[in-house]
């Protein structure tokens, strides 16, 4: 559509007007069809958000930005056609060529947003009955915004009027040489997509490997490597290709907590010992912070060095780390009180010295001076006298 049917649809009549005034109105008619479309998707974005379904919601969240940028860009390419026939008649295909491209970026644009709206919806949004995981969605959104942005590429290459049989011959003929020179690239690659699809872990999760010095939450998981916050608040940056060679362990989801204690008493206590398991077992048994549905026991465990031991074996119904500790802490201290209870005491390390009476010492005495003379060594009396 060229300026003079424009000007007769906008009413301006038929006469010819400078270009400058022209390039004016147009600026002006876009700048107020932008205000108006502005408030219109704002007015609807506030209504949309009374219904039910969050879906009509990121549909508006996702055009208002690209939609201000189209009537921009159709109104300056309008405005850069009339200027370009007055001043250089061979600027105008650049324009169009622009503009075309220009609206394969807008379209893609709008895609990347709606992309991003679906995904920030399906993470947190009160309307959605089952929500995703974050590591799922961050997955599935960076695969379709990588697959929106080459095909992208790939029309507008298209569009300015390269073939894109040669693009992808070359592509192909080029990835095999970068794939070879990039290898540990493309594992890191290939590792993370295994953590996405396999997820043994989540952003948030506290993780740990017992084949390497790993142990901290996991704050990102890229394409190329998972950032995890050690425990002393320092960031680890692992490689996704070590997840697929090393073991990880995620403490995060378990069930949960296990409560391993052994106590000692004294050796002097041990008539009152089954009385003493018995009493902390039904403790245990009636905790209410322990999962009793699971595998408990209190057992006489070995003779040690100073105190006979017992052990504490449970689960608690907490998983969290902090009121894991108070639960263990109680359950201790109220071991502690039947052992009391009982009169008896909680054993530490002691060594038992036996003095001898004075018949025995004179005995050692005289023991130690025989001791003194070897069997086989002569006495005074046998030996020779000298010549």
């Amino acid at each position: 559509m060229n300026w003079e049917t424009m000007q007769v649809y906008l009413g301006l009549g038929d006469t010819k007007m400078h270009w400058i005034v022209r390039v004016f109105l147009v600026v002006l008619v876009t700048l107020t069809v932008n205000f108006i479309a502005t408030r219109i998707l704002m007015r609807i974005d506030k209504q949309l958000e009374k219904t039910k379904t969050p879906w009509d919601n990121v549909l508006v969240h996702a055009a208002q930005k690209p939609i201000g940028v189209f009537i921009w860009l159709a109104g300056l390419s309008v405005a850069a056609e009339i200027s370009g026939k007055e001043l250089d008649p061979n600027f105008i295909s650049f324009i169009r060529a622009t503009r075309e491209v220009g609206i394969i970026a807008l379209l893609t644009w709008f895609v990347l947003r709606c992309i991003s709206e679906s995904e920030r919806t399906l993470i947190s949004s009160s309307k959605v009955a089952n929500k995703v995981d974050y590591t799922t969605a961050s997955a599935i959104s960076k695969l379709l915004r990588a697959t929106v942005i080459i095909t992208a590429v790939l029309v507008a290459l298209q569009t300015l009027g390269y073939s894109i049989s040669g693009v992808l011959a070359f592509g192909g003929v080029g990835g095999i040489a970068v794939g070879f020179a990039a290898k540990d690239l493309l594992a890191n690659f290939f590792g993370g997509l295994m953590v996405y699809l396999d997820r043994p872990f989540a952003i948030g999760d506290w993780v740990r490997s017992p084949d390497k010095n790993i142990e901290g939450t996991v704050e990102h998981i890229g394409w190329r490597q998972t950032r995890i916050r050690t425990f002393d608040k320092r960031p680890l940056y692992v490689p996704n290709s070590t997840f697929s060679l090393i073991s990880v362990e995620n403490p995060s989801r378990m069930t949960h907590r296990r409560i391993n204690e052994t106590i000692g008493v004294r050796y002097s206590d041990f008539r009152l010992l089954p009385t003493i398991l018995s009493d902390i077992k039904d403790m245990i048994a009636n905790h209410e912070d322990l999962d009793t549905n699971d595998i408990y026991m209190v057992n006489f465990n070995q003779f040690g060095a100073s105190s006979l031991d017992f052990f504490i074996y449970a689960y608690t119904k907490t998983v969290d780390w902090r009121t894991y500790h108070n639960v263990k802490q109680d359950v201790l201290f109220k071991a502690m009180k039947i052992i009391e209870s009982h009169g008896a005491e909680v054993a530490f390390p002691t060594h038992t010295v036996h003095m001898a009476n004075d018949s025995q010492m004179t005995l050692l005495s005289e023991q130690a001076k025989n001791a003194q003379h070897s069997p086989d060594e002569p006495s005074s009396q046998e030996q020779p006298a000298k010549k």
